[in-house]
């Protein structure tokens, strides 16, 4: 009935695009979470997370009266200490949320969209729309970027992720594990490995301890620990996260901060000691936000990147095992397109953004 309408009316004068203010952010989410490609990447809490990571949130959203039928959110970066104005780049994470089955709507939309932009100072545009690239919402993507004459460029986020559907029932997710892994889920528990849910900030900070030993050890960079706990203040009041933390007697042992935004759950950050490994805490904690996800109402599980083949020698092989083997199915996306408005000043400014 929706698409019916939005096909009837995408070029009526009445379809504008225009920003969304902060007291529309419940309506904003709304529309993000009830589309068929939303993501968490588009959800208002977002973006007020990439504004403490000197990053410029811009909501906009294409509106037909009082109803939002397409919506943007674009992060803005500039070179330090220069204003928007002066040239930045736009980047749309996950988005943008639309039907592209529409032409007429995509038309109008991308059309102010790039007017907009141009207006605000935006050099170049990058973005990485949700849906999968083998998909038909994925091949209709793909048309209209190269008819818009976008170009591939260097990737944000993964290129390949691990989805599990959290339809089935709690037994048959089990059996659709590799034997080991349902092996290792029992036997943390049988050892006495406890998963509880963080509560304060001091269990932002502990399992911040454990993920700069994570990051030395797996030789990966991290945020600062004000970051993690924007995380926190952000989306766990919200329930659009939650920080899930293994002990054993009292011993913290890993924790998984997992997203949960239109029916999507997702792994974001992991963290784990180097202590007790025997003991299998992270098995159990994946399994226990598997189980909260489902609870929540969330349809699937996205471990949220593995390397972009399966061969033995990629840097993070052991990950791509690991996620592997809970029994989801391997998403590949279509990755990051670009539209250069300038391209002397974009040369220039890439060189400090």
């Amino acid at each position: 009935m929706v698409s019916r309408y939005i096909a009837a009316n995408a070029h009526s004068p009445l379809l504008k695009l225009k920003s969304v203010p902060i007291e529309q952010r419940e309506q904003w989410d709304h529309f993000i979470t009830n589309s068929p490609h939303g993501h968490l990447l588009q959800s208002w809490g977002w973006g007020e997370l990439k504004a403490h990571a000197d990053w410029s949130p811009l909501r906009l959203a294409l509106w037909d009266d009082e109803q939002i039928v397409a919506a943007a959110q674009v992060l803005r970066r500039t070179a330090p200490h220069l204003p928007l104005r002066a040239g930045h780049l736009a980047y749309i994470p996950k988005g943008p949320v639309i039907d592209w089955s529409q032409p007429a709507l995509c038309d109008s939309f991308f059309s102010q969209l790039a007017t907009y932009l141009r207006k605000q100072g935006a050099l170049a545009v990058r973005m990485e729309p949700a849906p999968e690239s083998s998909t038909r919402d994925g091949e209709l993507v793909l048309k209209r970027l190269h008819a818009m004459r976008m170009h591939p460029a260097p990737a944000v986020q993964p290129l390949r992720t691990i989805v599990l559907d959290l339809a089935p029932a709690e037994e048959t997710l089990l059996a659709q594990m590799k034997e080991k892994w349902r092996y290792n889920v029992r036997l943390a528990g049988r050892k006495g490995v406890t998963i509880r849910v963080a509560e304060t900030h001091d269990d932002v900070r502990a399992w911040y301890s454990l993920l700069q030993t994570t990051g030395e050890r797996d030789q990966f960079g991290v945020h600062t620990c004000d970051y993690y706990l924007n995380v926190w203040d952000i989306f766990v009041s919200r329930n659009e996260a939650r920080l899930l933390l293994a002990e054993h007697n009292g011993q913290l042992l890993a924790g998984i901060f997992v997203g949960l935004f239109a029916r999507q759950a997702i792994y974001l950050y992991g963290a784990s000691s180097n202590e007790q490994r025997q003991l299998m805490p992270n098995y159990l904690l994946q399994w226990e936000a598997m189980r909260w996800a489902r609870q929540q109402g969330a349809h699937s599980y996205d471990f949220w990147g593995i390397p972009e083949t399966d061969g033995e020698d990629e840097a993070m092989a052991g990950v791509y095992r690991f996620k592997r083997g809970w029994g989801g199915r391997v998403v590949q996306f279509i990755g990051c397109y670009e539209s250069v408005y300038n391209p002397l000043l974009m040369r220039i400014a890439s060189r400090f953004m």
